[in-house]
């Protein structure tokens, strides 16, 4: 009976540990993008979640890991998402239009702005935070889109090249039109039909730029 019985107690532990950590990691995100990288203290953190600092420090040592925690949460479940439409046996055209119009969904949002506008203002102060920012986001992003025009390219869809640079150069397209915009704060939100826009002018300079010889 004890020893069937602990398996059980274990998971209800991992349970109540885990919806623990995913609130801390919920109030932490809204904390960092109302108050900024430099507002933020483990202390404001821990009193917004109504328990002790220490309680916090358990989970999370360091207010960097903490945010290293939050943005790994957020984009880690993007790439989930990202990989599902990434699929290389669909039609290729129709398949980068429509990751293209994800990604330019994912990048226009409140919150990716807000953390956008955060790194901007604040990762000269904190190096540390504008790398975190990039090995969990734009690198990965980059890497699996990379690896989904190497298969294009493997298939002759489009010329040998470098899929890497590839990939950087179609990101870059992607964050020119609604993303720059509302970084700028010339627009207050993204409009669907300027979404299609950038997804079509993304495509189709790639696909002119990488044509197949």
């Amino acid at each position: 009976m004890t020893e069937s019985k602990a398996p059980l107690i274990c998971g209800r532990r991992e349970a109540r540990r885990q919806k623990r950590q995913d609130m801390i990691l919920t109030v932490a995100q809204r904390y960092f993008l109302e108050h900024g990288y430099a507002g933020t203290t483990m202390s404001g953190i821990a009193a917004a979640l109504g328990g002790s600092k220490g309680t916090l420090w358990n989970y999370y040592p360091s207010k960097e890991q903490l945010f290293a925690a939050v943005l790994g949460r957020v984009s880690g479940a993007y790439r989930v998402q990202l990989s599902q439409i990434l699929d290389p046996d669909a039609d290729f055209v129709a398949t980068l239009h429509r990751a293209c119009i994800s990604l330019i969904g994912k990048v226009t949002s409140p919150e990716a702005i807000a953390l956008h506008r955060l790194i901007i203002s604040e990762g000269g102060r904190f190096p540390e935070l504008s790398q975190i920012f990039f090995d969990l986001a734009p690198r990965n992003t980059r890497s699996l889109m990379a690896q989904f025009l190497e298969s294009a390219m493997a298939k002759g869809q489009l010329r040998r090249a470098d899929p890497a640079d590839a990939a950087r150069a179609l990101m870059a397209l992607i964050m020119a039109g609604s993303h720059q915009q509302l970084l700028m704060s010339q627009i207050d939100a993204p409009d669907p039909a300027g979404i299609e826009r950038d997804a079509n002018f993304a495509v189709d300079l790639l696909l002119r730029a990488y044509a197949p010889d």
